[in-house]
């Protein structure tokens, strides 16, 4: 139990004189990516081999500061770069193994741990040179990164208070509550810049001042983890990788606003997240640091798991604060927003688990620090879910202003395959599409803005030639009419009705009045919609027809998929000059539709054709073309 600043500061002094002591530190990644690809029998593999070596255990009697002795072997977080998973980090350097399967495990220790030797094989290669990288830091796709949100994912045990400890956590807490008034941390917020990095962009210290003036003897402050965007994982990856910086974020709000209770809404899918977070409140309360006059201060906060069933819509604020009610998820109108009134009734604010993330670091290093970093009007860093048809996918988290070129071809190693760049959708249903035109541009809220798309939670799903933008707003179309709570008219039936004239252009039966009654519809949904979500839902139909237009002409006027994808929209074809006749093809058709003699060319009958493309996936030869 830490009574004091003073205890604090001892338990910290001790625990780094620990880590800094131990010789070796084995790090394996237990993400989600990871677990799922065995990472956890990885690491049980390793505490086998440790326990069979006693004279590598660690010895906490002999440890003197400044002298290394004994190996350890910890699960860490999402180290980020889920495409070379399962990753093992061995400290204190920081080499990384990627791609480390369970046979792999003995080698390593073998090499690595006892005889100091590197596994060469199992470094990350340069995508270029092919020259293997001997540390985690030296590899392209983490060079170009600034890690604040994520600084600890890969890098701590998240089931160790006494890791996070170590690597100063609660020292920001422990300042505000000794150093700073409410005020004062209400100023630091705002004088640093930081922006909601939930999708909206709201200054954060504006939006606690609104709630620290509000009446109400009671005040809450919810952690928004729920996280429903398609391929958006960079919540998920700081409540599993680091759950104790989500819960001194939360604290650093309470004290400022004034509240002495906060509730984290995780949805049930993120297991590991649950876990680990009740394991971290569980440690804080038990430890002193979360509960009545923490560190002996007047500021008592406690904290409530609250596990959401998955609805999208409750990544919206009021939508949010029903469910923690125990209602449907549904928004309400607003004024009064939540700072005001929310949870109960009472004043309640709501931070997305990244913008808590980034707060102990700008108490702790300052809001001019922070401000520092990013451009004037976006300060900071922000995290981006790399994923699609570039080389390295994975979670990265950069300087604002970034442009789109550094993150898909500096970070991101360009596309896979040699692939042409044709655009990019960030902030998912919510975001729109980007194009070659824009790979100069800075990502940043005003700039994307201007461009028509959005931060949003930072998804960012690249796209190569051979993608139909038609069908990439239809599926996001369908996700957002399929989440839609049908609370309002135009959400409800303006996303059924946006997503029918969809479905009749990629099936070839749409006609350039439907192009037209779809960005009307589009405007209206987005103009008429209660709450935030149904209104930035038309944004990847507008901005598809804004930038691919032609792509859209082309399947309602000439009844093509330029970039061969709709598959009601192409002609399969047998080139004559290249068909063995060996009959497979013909064997394998469900329609009947192909006809032709053994060891001669073989034909497809356009009218019996069913274009469901089992020829061209079983053709040995590449005979079978589309047009």
């Amino acid at each position: 139990m830490l009574r004091s600043r003073a205890e604090l500061n001892a338990f910290k002094e001790k625990a780094l004189t620990k880590i800094n002591s131990i010789e070796k530190r084995i790090l394996v990644c237990a993400g989600t990516g990871c677990v799922a690809n065995g990472s956890l029998k990885i690491f049980d593999r390793f505490k086998q081999l440790l326990s069979e070596r006693p004279e590598l255990a660690v010895d906490l009697e002999l440890q003197k500061e400044h002298s290394h002795q004994g190996v350890d072997a910890h699960i860490s977080g999402c180290h980020g770069f889920c495409q070379m998973g399962p990753l093992v980090r061995i400290e204190p350097r920081g080499t990384l193994y990627c791609k480390v399967q369970l046979d792999d495990v003995a080698e390593i220790f073998e090499e690595h741990i006892i005889n100091n030797r590197l596994v060469t094989r199992l470094l990350y290669h340069d995508y270029q040179s092919q020259s293997p990288v001997e540390t985690q830091d030296e590899i392209p796709f983490y060079k170009n990164q600034f890690r604040i949100a994520l600084a600890n994912c890969g890098r701590i045990d998240p089931d160790s208070i006494e890791d996070y400890i170590a690597h100063d956590g609660y020292q920001p807490l422990s300042r505000v509550l000794f150093e700073m008034t409410p005020g004062e941390v209400i100023r630091e917020v705002l004088d640093s810049g930081l922006r909601g990095r939930g999708g909206g962009g709201f200054p954060t210290g504006r939006k606690w001042l609104f709630a620290r003036e509000a009446k109400g003897e009671k005040k809450y402050i919810i952690c928004n983890g729920d996280e429903g965007d398609p391929g958006a994982f960079m919540d998920r990856s700081v409540m599993e990788g680091d759950p104790h910086r989500v819960i001194e974020g939360m604290m650093l709000a309470g004290y400022a606003v004034g509240a002495d209770e906060g509730y984290i809404y995780v949805r049930a899918e993120y297991p590991l997240a649950v876990k680990r977070l009740r394991n971290a409140v569980a440690t804080a309360t038990k430890s002193g640091l979360l509960g009545e006059n923490i560190l002996g201060s007047d500021f008592s906060f406690k904290i409530n798991i609250k596990e959401g069933a998955g609805a999208f819509v409750c990544g919206e604020e009021t939508a949010l604060i029903a469910s923690v009610e125990g209602e449907r998820g549904m928004p309400r109108p607003r004024p009064p927003f939540p700072a005001v009134s929310g949870l109960w009734g009472c004043p309640t604010i709501i931070n997305n688990v990244e913008t808590l993330a980034n707060l102990p670091a700008i108490i702790l290093k300052g809001a001019e620090w922070f401000s520092s970093i990013g451009v004037s009007t976006s300060t900071g860093t922000k995290t981006f879910a790399l994923a699609g048809q570039v080389a390295h996918t994975g979670l990265v988290e950069v300087p604002m202003g970034l442009t789109l070129k550094e993150i898909v071809f500096d970070i991101g190693g360009g596309l896979r395959d040699n692939k042409v760049f044709k655009a990019v959708q960030i902030g998912g249903p919510s975001g729109g599409c980007l194009t070659r035109e824009h790979l100069d541009l800075p990502l940043d809220y005003d700039s994307l803005q201007a461009a028509g798309a959005m931060v949003g939670s930072g998804g960012l799903v690249v796209m190569g030639e051979d993608t139909c933008m038609v069908e990439v707003a239809k599926f996001f179309m369908g996700f957002v009419q399929n989440e839609s709570c049908g609370k309002c008219v135009p959400c409800r039936e303006g996303t059924r009705g946006m997503l029918e004239l969809l479905n009749r252009i990629v099936t070839g039966s749409g006609t350039e009045e439907d192009l037209s009654l779809l960005e009307e519809l589009a405007l209206i949904v987005k103009d008429g919609s209660l709450c935030g979500l149904g209104k930035t839902s038309p944004n990847p139909v507008l901005t598809t027809l804004k930038y691919f237009r032609s792509e859209y002409e082309a399947h309602v006027r000439d009844k093509k998929c330029p970039a061969g994808v709709c598959k009601n929209l192409l002609d399969y074809r047998i080139d004559p000059a290249t068909c063995k006749g060996c009959g497979l093809c013909k064997k394998l058709c469900p329609a009947d539709a192909i006809s032709g003699e053994r060891k001669e060319p073989h034909w497809i009958d356009p009218e019996k054709c069913i274009k469901c493309g089992t020829c061209i996936s079983k053709c040995k030869f590449g005979s079978i073309v589309t047009n």
